[in-house]
């Protein structure tokens, strides 16, 4: 199926029918016949998304964008889901690493200084236009959530990009009780030791999903 026949009317169905529906949009976004990535930051439940796609497409590309500042709990738990779910993980590393950054320009720039738009840029957005070029999806699933920020609170659960990327958020409804019961019921591992150098803040968005 080609993007050019998703239309704005059977976008709407979708998300009508499907949006409160994590697996069944999963197999719906997949059975597209589209190249597809699911990226993930492994931060708490991540593991509900990677669980969620790799039921069905389990060689699908797993985008980790590894801005290179996790904390020692976030590598293992990625360590660890990845070989529970045997999952097809591709990461994607700043240019420069943390060490060389940190020795010329100093520790990470708070959220007010001017500098902080160059770090998130070379941390993690241009990481993941280096992935968007190089794995060519046209479905992309993310775990992103209403809840998280007010501009995610707006989206919904299947959007389509200006460039046709197809954006699919199953996750979009979902309560961290709900995730918690998830990983309870699958026997999944998680991770709450985890931190964001780009955001700073739980409820600001670090602009990558503004950017896409």
């Amino acid at each position: 199926m080609s993007t050019t026949t998703l239309t704005p009317q059977e976008l709407a169905r979708v998300n009508a029918e499907l949006g409160k529906d994590a697996a069944a949009l999963v197999r719906w976004a997949l059975s597209l016949g589209q190249t597809s990535i699911v990226t993930t930051n492994f931060r708490p439940f991540e593991a509900v998304i990677l669980h969620l796609v790799s039921q069905v497409q389990p060689d699908v590309p797993v985008v980790w964008m590894d801005n290179g500042y996790n904390t020692e709990a976030t590598y293992r738990f990625a360590d660890e889901v990845k070989r529970q779910l045997g999952l097809n993980l591709q990461i994607y590393l700043p240019r420069r690493s943390r060490a060389h950054r940190e020795a010329v320009e100093g520790a990470t720039p708070a959220l007010d200084d001017p500098r902080h738009a160059a770090f998130t840029e070379e941390v993690k957005l241009e990481p993941f236009a280096r992935a968007l070029r190089e794995t060519q999806p046209r479905v992309w699933f993310t775990a992103l959530r209403a809840t998280d920020t007010a501009v995610r609170a707006q989206m919904d659960p299947v959007s389509l990009n200006p460039d046709g990327l197809i954006k699919v958020a199953p996750l979009l409804h979902w309560s961290s009780k709900d995730l918690y019961d998830y990983c309870e019921q699958h026997g999944l591992p998680n991770n709450f030791d985890y931190v964001d150098p780009t955001k700073g803040e739980d409820n600001r968005e670090c602009g990558l999903h503004i950017a896409h």
